[in-house]
């Protein structure tokens, strides 16, 4: 895995890892532990058979608790469920910690509120694992998308991880697509066409929903959700339309090892300079207001919370649902 072309002369973050799963141990630990921006230093997990897997590739301790994890690292990444992430986190921010997040933050927005406010309070670093944001690929697409005066979207993001295999967890079984993989294609439809404003959709969330987004400037974006559906391999694609020639992202056909050295080199830069970056723990939890949103109706209408256009963030309600109901999601 290549780094960034840009040598890398501070100090390496020392990071500890909380979790031994597949993805922890097929990305975060792999990531980090490649360096020259991170060293992996300790692993913790509920099961230490699967903590000393993961570790000892990379010559990482095997944490005993998650206490002596703390005791051992500047900075945790988190690769487990979103309850546990959410108490977890928590906990590290008031240590100091700063953190590498999972989509999404919790399994609920009073979860993820009190974990964002933790972390304000504690004045800490925090980057989420948007894994398409890191590609170059993906930022020279949203480059040309925010230039253009785009009408209208359509979008999904396809897969069958939800029929079986690794992934197939019992929080993604339970809560389904939109949890899982919403916060993925709802972020780069924010980025690209700018605010969303309102938000409606149908569906089951364990089958396939589909959500409506109207978006600040008057775009409007359909976005196709599932993870339970038969498909040589997973896609990822939006196109955009409006006076101009359409605009096509293809997700599918990016190669992910190209995402991790960004992602890395961006946490570390974020770490050693005391500066989160835009993907950072606020865009998480416009993420989670949305979906929940999107799941439960209510809140006000254009009231604009998150990075628009502009750059500029803020934390309040971002869309209203328009009637959709639990019923329907």
């Amino acid at each position: 895995m290549s780094g960034t072309s840009s040598t890398w002369t501070q100090a390496p973050v020392r990071v500890g890892l909380v979790g031994a799963g597949p993805w922890a141990r097929a990305v975060h630990a792999r990531v980090l532990a490649a360096g020259p921006e991170t060293r992996l230093t300790s692993v913790w997990a509920r099961r230490p058979e699967a903590a000393r897997e993961t570790a000892e590739p990379y010559g990482a301790a095997v944490a005993a608790s998650f206490e002596d994890l703390l005791d051992s690292c500047e900075a945790v990444a988190f690769s487990v469920p979103p309850a546990v992430q959410a108490e977890l986190a928590l906990r590290a921010a008031e240590a100091g910690k700063a953190l590498l997040l999972e989509k999404p933050l919790a399994l609920d927005l009073p979860s993820a509120r009190r974990l964002v406010d933790a972390i304000d309070a504690a004045g800490v670093v925090s980057q989420l694992v948007l894994t398409n944001r890191y590609h170059p690929a993906t930022r020279r697409f949203l480059d040309e998308a925010r230039a253009l005066d785009v009408s209208g979207a359509r979008s999904c993001m396809l897969g069958g991880a939800f029929l079986g295999g690794d992934f197939a967890t019992p929080w993604r079984l339970e809560h389904g697509a939109l949890l899982d993989i919403g916060p993925h294609l709802l972020d780069l439809l924010d980025a690209a066409l700018g605010p969303v404003v309102r938000v409606r959709g149908v569906g089951d969330p364990r089958r396939w929903v589909e959500l409506t987004c109207e978006h600040e400037g008057g775009a409007v974006s359909q976005a196709s959700l599932s993870g339970s559906v038969e498909v040589e391999r997973g896609i990822t694609r939006i196109e955009l339309f409006g006076r101009h020639p359409e605009l096509v992202f293809d997700g599918g056909s990016l190669d992910h090892e190209e995402s991790w050295p960004v992602l890395r080199r961006e946490f570390a830069t974020a770490v050693r300079s005391g500066r989160s970056g835009e993907l950072d723990a606020h865009r998480g939890l416009r993420l989670q207001t949305l979906i929940t949103q999107a799941l439960e109706g209510g809140g006000p209408r254009g009231t604009g919370a998150g990075r628009g256009r502009s750059g500029e963030r803020g934390d309040g309600p971002a869309c209203a649902a328009g009637g959709v109901s639990t019923q329907q999601l």
